[in-house]
């Protein structure tokens, strides 16, 4: 697929959106000024930006504990999340999700979630209601290799298949299920299990935007067409650990570093789009610039609006269907 130049500024600018969040949460978690537990997904941007690349507002997804990244790609209010983190009346949730429950239904996010591949079933019933409607919507379900070993996701392939669903499940491998490697702790092989349910199943460098954004597409546009779910496996890492607060002993001295000097998804992206003279380095850089400004002026807001008022504890906790 070619790109325009203002395509490619966007999924680099949406990208590094990404990793500036996550790392100044992760410096303002450090000195203690964000309450709640915190779960980064910086390393993982190109995998959730170019699955959203070609998914539309109506369009839905549900994420994991690990959620800002897709929440940011589905084209959710940044300033608004940053304020949900510090728990705030202006955040997403009016400052009473926080990390682990991000959402936004207006926007086609059901939500990030704390149990591990409770987001499966949900997209499920997002895909059937899209069809139930006659609509070309799709949904989309991320989840990790240590959900990959749930009965919720294996019952949501199953389902999902029984139901020719508009679905694409998203395993986002980032070789640690908490602490424990993936290749110890998933048997067999990965797109083999999802084909035993009879879906379509791709594996792609998650590192690599254009890699992912291609293997999306693909998928995404068969499950318009009424032609079922699908599983793409896209390989990756996170930079940080399992939770804000982790020292990651687990994993071997020096892998981060490796991974960040050599596959690193906006060093990729750069070197991409310099090569083949997309965009200039002067033009990738005015970006950097800019999202680091636009994200400071957000914690800064953060930091001086008001919690929510204690008369609202109730509110929003049920609704009318």
């Amino acid at each position: 697929m070619a790109f325009k130049k203002s395509e490619l500024q966007r999924a680099y600018r949406t990208m590094r959106v990404i990793r500036e969040f996550e790392d100044r949460i992760h410096s303002e978690n450090s000195l203690g000024n964000v309450p709640g537990f915190i779960h980064l997904s910086a390393g993982q941007e190109a995998s959730a930006v170019g699955v959203c690349w070609n998914l539309n507002r109506e369009d839905y997804i549900s994420s994991t504990h690990r959620g800002h990244g897709h929440t940011i790609a589905k084209g959710c209010d940044v300033r608004a999340m940053m304020h949900e983190i510090f728990a705030r009346a202006s955040g997403l949730c009016n400052g009473k999700g926080g990390s682990m429950h991000m959402a936004d239904i207006g926007m086609g996010m059901l939500g990030a979630n704390g149990i591990v591949g409770a987001g499966a079933p949900l997209s499920c019933g997002a895909a059937l209601a899209a069809r139930l409607r006659g609509t070309d919507n799709i949904a989309v379900s991320f989840f990790g290799d240590g959900a990959y070993n749930e009965g919720a996701v294996l019952e949501s392939l199953n389902l999902s298949k029984v139901l020719n669903l508009p679905i694409i499940f998203v395993l986002e491998n980032n070789g640690y299920g908490e602490a424990t490697p993936a290749e110890y702790a998933v048997a067999g092989d990965i797109l083999k299990r999802a084909e035993a349910f009879g879906l379509v199943a791709e594996e792609t460098d998650g590192h690599d935007f254009f890699a992912v954004e291609a293997a999306a597409r693909r998928l995404i546009k068969r499950a318009r067409e009424g032609k079922g779910p699908a599983l793409l496996h896209s390989k990756l890492s996170r930079y940080y650990g399992h939770f804000e607060g982790d020292p990651a002993t687990y994993r071997p001295k020096g892998e981060v570093d490796a991974i960040k000097k050599e596959r690193d998804s906006l060093m990729l992206f750069r070197r991409r789009v310099e090569g083949d003279k997309l965009l200039t380095v002067a033009q990738l850089d005015e970006i950097d610039e800019a999202v680091i400004a636009e994200i400071d002026g957000y914690i800064v807001e953060a930091k001086q609006a008001p919690p929510p008022a204690v008369e609202t504890l109730y509110r929003d906790a049920y609704g009318s269907y």
